[in-house]
């Protein structure tokens, strides 16, 4: 996916959800949004901060439930697309990309809103 493809916004609508990308901090002192971060490509990334370590996919389970249950989607909407090991990560949220977008960006601060 290319900067053209994602704008500046970390949500980008497909035809079956949404994909979001992060960038996560794992062994943070709290688990939450922590805002927009500019990526290398031009793009925006959405800071999320988890409590858990990057240790046997701990970090990656905690943001797929924090995520989960901001957004009050279940789990199984949300796939890890790419990232696995790494702080950048793509997750794809299932389901209308009308009725997901208003939820997703609402959950964050009006001042970090894309």
């Amino acid at each position: 996916m290319s900067a053209g493809d994602r704008g500046a916004s970390p949500f980008v609508a497909m035809t079956d959800g949404i994909r979001v990308i992060l960038r996560v901090t794992p062994g943070a002192s709290r688990t939450g949004f922590s805002g927009l971060a500019a990526t290398v490509d031009g793009g925006q990334a959405l800071k999320v901060s988890v409590t858990a370590v990057a240790e046997d996919g701990r970090a990656n389970d905690a943001v797929i439930k924090f995520l989960a249950k901001s957004w009050r989607v279940p789990k199984s909407s949300l796939s890890l697309i790419a990232g696995a090991a790494d702080r950048h990560k793509i997750i794809h949220v299932s389901g209308s990309p009308e009725q997901l977008l208003p939820r997703l960006v609402g959950v964050l601060p009006e001042d970090h809103r894309p």
